[in-house]
């Protein structure tokens, strides 16, 4: 049976005019006008030192008409970041009031949202401005350890400016870094970090039994020898019942067989395949 999830921790904002593709080009980490009409990718908005104010799902209709999806927690600063130049553009960022629907299965053909965000073969998002005649039947829980375990990265306003879009593995994730186009803000830090080997860092996946949700922006512990040291940042953290899943930024080094725990109550932490390499 599908699974419909209310997607509330979302916010649509519409970007349109005649320079909506240019000045978005020159602000978002991924490549727009190489992004084909009704596609959709993530793609991360950087202050000028290379680190990540927003992570978007942008959903490009034409040149003149783009959709990004973003979590409210990283409003109003966000947007307040991505729109600081539009002053000299024709484009135009609106809030869109849209319901918002996660779908885990095969959609109904009597559902017709206005757009639908395939995400993988078994997720997609649909974007309606009305209410369709849906039955939610599923906790947003379910969507967030689903991106979770897709590798899908998260930022908070606990996150916000901290990291480069590599060490939360953009670079391996969709068409959410282009290193072909031309200029963006934070591109040079970017681009340094693939062509000199400056990003140390890499996004794991990891899940343990426990009833302990810990703190995004907390530490995991990893054993040396006898001794347990504190380690990464906790990036996005699920518990649905009593499993949690995380992410966490970590040095990109990792020796295999190294154990891990969280410091509240000693639980095991296992890690997790991901569906990419993080070695591109």
């Amino acid at each position: 049976m599908s699974q419909f999830i209310r997607l509330d921790q979302y916010q649509l904002i519409e970007a349109h005019g005649a320079d909506a593709e240019k000045y978005l080009q020159g602000q978002l980490t991924a490549d727009l006008i190489a992004l084909p009409s009704g596609a959709n990718t993530l793609a991360a908005h950087c202050d000028p030192k290379g680190k990540m104010n927003a992570i978007f799902r942008l959903l490009k209709v034409d040149s003149e008409q783009f959709f990004l999806l973003i979590k409210k927690d990283l409003l109003p600063s966000a947007l307040d970041a991505l729109k600081k130049y539009a002053v000299f553009s024709k484009i135009s960022f609106d809030l869109r009031d849209w319901q918002i629907v996660g779908l885990i299965g095969k959609k109904c053909g009597k559902i017709e949202p206005r757009f639908t965000l395939e995400i993988d073969e078994q997720r997609a998002i649909l974007l309606s401005e009305s209410a369709l005649p849906i039955n939610f039947n599923a906790d947003e829980k379910i969507w967030e350890s689903a991106d979770i375990q897709a590798g899908l990265p998260n930022l908070s306003a606990a996150t916000q400016n901290l990291f480069i879009p590599q060490a939360l593995n953009l670079q391996a994730i969709e068409q959410a870094i282009s290193f072909t186009k031309g200029c963006y803000i934070g591109q040079e830090t970017v681009a340094r970090a693939k062509y000199r080997g400056a990003n140390k860092r890499a996004m794991y996946v990891f899940s343990g039994e426990t009833a302990v949700t810990p703190k995004i922006g907390s530490e995991i512990e990893m054993q040396l020898d006898t001794a347990w040291r504190k380690t990464g940042s906790i990036v996005s953290a699920v518990n649905f019942d009593g499993v949690l899943w995380l992410q966490v930024v970590m040095n990109n080094d990792l020796e295999e067989g190294t154990h891990f725990r969280l410091p509240e109550d000693g639980t095991v932490l296992k890690i997790e395949s991901l569906p990419y390499s993080i070695n591109n």
